[in-house]
């Protein structure tokens, strides 16, 4: 099946957004609770699986679902379709700060790996899968679990990922990089995780004890701040219900506390 052609405008800097455009009769496929705004003349349905396969059957869009289920999205996707008359416009935002990365599928190969969870929306005809590790190191040790996600189509797909995003095009190099940076990668380049090197740099280095291998030809795309960090150093430094607040901010964790009645 071949994806419908949306057009689209990312919006903002830090908190971004996706404006889609669809012409009479498209479709743009999207993870449940993503989407933002819609013009009058767009209607929106939940399915399980994501359309790219009409024909497959009742018992294989249960198994599709089932694999995002074990992936940890949701069972159900939204397809929004434009039913008016002219083009009307639909709006996805990313669930923490960070940037949104539009890819040409056809650009690339039309298959592209990305990490769970970063997947916000297709043109419809995409295929969403996921894809386990092949190496066990990789599998195991790869900070963002031993299950990526894989996008298949010929048209536009978007992804989102924390903090500012860099896209390394590889030809025939190698780069190692922090496993939780690691946004999305092409199908073309060579994936592994390596043991960090000396005992001391292992346990003192605060880098983390292994580190993410791409090498081959295609893109790469790494992110600053992986939401698993961020989430981290939130939990971090939260006040505790039970006693004293650890934050930096001194005044304002007093004043919180007063405003909660534990001051």
């Amino acid at each position: 099946m071949r994806c419908h052609e949306v057009d689209y405008e990312i919006i903002g800097h830090e908190m971004q957004m996706v404006e889609v455009e669809l012409d009479p009769q498209e479709t743009v496929i999207a993870e449940a609770g993503a989407m933002n705004y819609m013009d009058d003349g767009i209607e929106f349905e939940a399915k399980m699986g994501d359309g790219s396969q009409p024909d497959q059957g009742f018992m294989g869009k249960i198994f599709s679902a089932g694999k995002r289920v074990i992936s940890g999205e949701s069972l159900f996707m939204t397809h929004f379709t434009n039913i008016g008359t002219g083009k009307k416009r639909v709006a996805f935002a990313a669930p923490f700060p960070g940037t949104i990365i539009p890819v040409n599928m056809a650009a690339i190969g039309e298959e592209l790996f990305c990490q769970k969870d970063s997947f916000l929306c297709a043109a419809l005809g995409t295929n969403i899968d996921i894809a386990f590790q092949r190496r066990l190191g990789a599998g195991f040790f790869g900070g963002e679990g031993f299950i990526l996600e894989r996008l298949r189509g010929d048209g536009m797909a978007f992804i989102h990922a924390g903090g500012c995003v860099v896209e390394k095009k590889l030809q025939g190099e190698t780069i190692r990089v922090d496993t939780g940076c690691l946004a999305a990668f092409t199908a073309n380049i060579d994936y592994d995780i390596k043991m960090v090197k000396g005992l001391k740099s292992m346990f003192f280095g605060g880098e983390g004890l292994f580190f993410a291998t791409l090498s081959g030809h295609g893109s790469v795309w790494l992110q600053s701040l992986p939401f698993s960090r961020l989430a981290d150093r939130i939990f971090e430094n939260a006040p505790s219900r039970g006693g004293k607040s650890q934050g930096e901010g001194s005044v304002l964790g007093g004043l919180g506390r007063m405003l909660d009645g534990d001051g």
